[in-house]
């Protein structure tokens, strides 16, 4: 506990100095933006401001990325409560019960859930990174095939059990979906599945193009149909705040969705996306009122959103713990630092002797 409590010192004299700041509050602001527009999502917008980083030292960099993969995770709700459009795959289940707040006239509401849900469950897998990561990430190297089949096959299922209705649609769903998954390259033989000879769908059909159209495309047809445009709503500034009724019905999903983020994103993989499907189905199960998901249910938009930023650290663990990523994006973060922290080679003296009109200048 001793040792803990003097890296956590160590970190807090590392992270509050004035330039370290000043990266997480940037890498915040264009994670957040990057978050709203649709397609793009949190590994394109770090790929992208990849180069941004190159003349910065390690710890600065990393927490630039960082910031950018935060601010990502909450931006994409932005587009998803007020357009029906998820700015990353992880904002999608937000969409449900976010635009229907919206069009409630809840969507202030909406948001400042998502914000207090995403900086609970921030502040709690902060300590649970410094508390949990050993043992976790441990854990989390014992997966192997076998381990990995068991749980995907537990995920279909549960999914299938929680959301509701008739077993054998809900089977065929997740049938449907395993089906779409298989488009493209199989990485272990290379074999081209389910391409007929489009070579665009060698890398599969991407979650963020299919939950636009799913979502977007739909609402944009939609609205263009109706002979007489929807009315634009102006609430009052005292109903952009959540009620206390709407405080009540979220505070337990997000404490939920806060544990499933975290333990689910220890998991190699699209944590983030899974857990936000997993924490939704969780809440519409053990709901009271489980008819009003889909119709603007405050859990709905809860329980989601915390668990998507939580899954964000729990992806941290195996990273920062033994230098294994969990996924494509801590992989990019990690070669971020990887790059930096390891010299760059330079010839040997005796190979190149010092030129006597160079040794005397400042830069030698």
């Amino acid at each position: 506990m001793a040792e803990t409590l003097q890296n956590l010192g160590l970190g807090f004299s590392v992270a509050l100095q004035p330039a370290v700041l000043l990266y997480a509050f940037a890498g915040c602001v264009v994670g957040t933006l990057v978050g709203v527009l649709p397609g793009v999502g949190p590994l394109a917008g770090i790929s992208l401001l990849l180069p941004a980083t190159f003349g910065l030292t390690a710890t600065n960099a990393i927490v630039m990325l960082a910031g950018i993969y935060y601010g990502a995770m909450y931006g994409g709700s932005t587009t998803s409560i007020l357009m029906r459009i998820p700015g990353e795959a992880a904002s999608v289940m937000t969409c449900i019960d976010g635009y229907a707040m919206a069009r409630k006239g809840r969507a202030g509401a909406a948001l400042a859930i998502a914000a207090v849900g995403s900086f609970i469950a921030g502040t709690v897998r902060v300590v649970a990174l410094m508390l949990l990561a050993p043992p976790l990430a441990r854990f989390a190297l014992r997966f192997g095939p076998p381990e990995y089949f068991a749980l995907l096959l537990l995920g279909l299922l549960v999914l299938a059990y929680m959301s509701g209705g008739s077993m054998v649609k809900s089977l065929a769903m997740a049938v449907l979906g395993l089906l779409l998954g298989m488009i493209g390259i199989d990485q272990m033989s290379g074999y081209f599945r389910f391409s007929y000879g489009i070579v665009e769908l060698g890398d599969g059909l991407g979650v963020v193009p299919i939950a636009v159209g799913l979502f977007g495309i739909a609402e944009v047809l939609a609205t263009a149909g109706q002979e007489v445009p929807p009315q634009v709503l102006k609430p009052k500034l005292r109903e952009l705040l959540p009620s206390r009724r709407e405080w009540r019905e979220s505070l337990m999903p997000m404490g939920r969705g806060t544990v499933l983020g975290f333990l689910i994103g220890v998991i190699p993989g699209s944590a983030h996306i899974i857990s936000s499907f997993v924490s939704y189905a969780v809440e519409r199960r053990l709901s009271r009122h489980p008819e009003e998901f889909g119709e603007g249910a405050v859990a709905g938009v809860a329980g989601p959103e915390s668990a998507n930023n939580a899954a964000t650290s729990g992806a941290f663990v195996p990273m920062l713990a033994l230098g294994v990523p969990s996924g494509p994006i801590p992989a990019v973060m990690l070669a971020a630092r990887a790059s930096r922290s390891s010299p760059r080679p330079t010839r040997s003296s005796a190979a190149r002797p010092p030129s006597p009109w160079t040794s005397s200048l400042p830069w030698r």
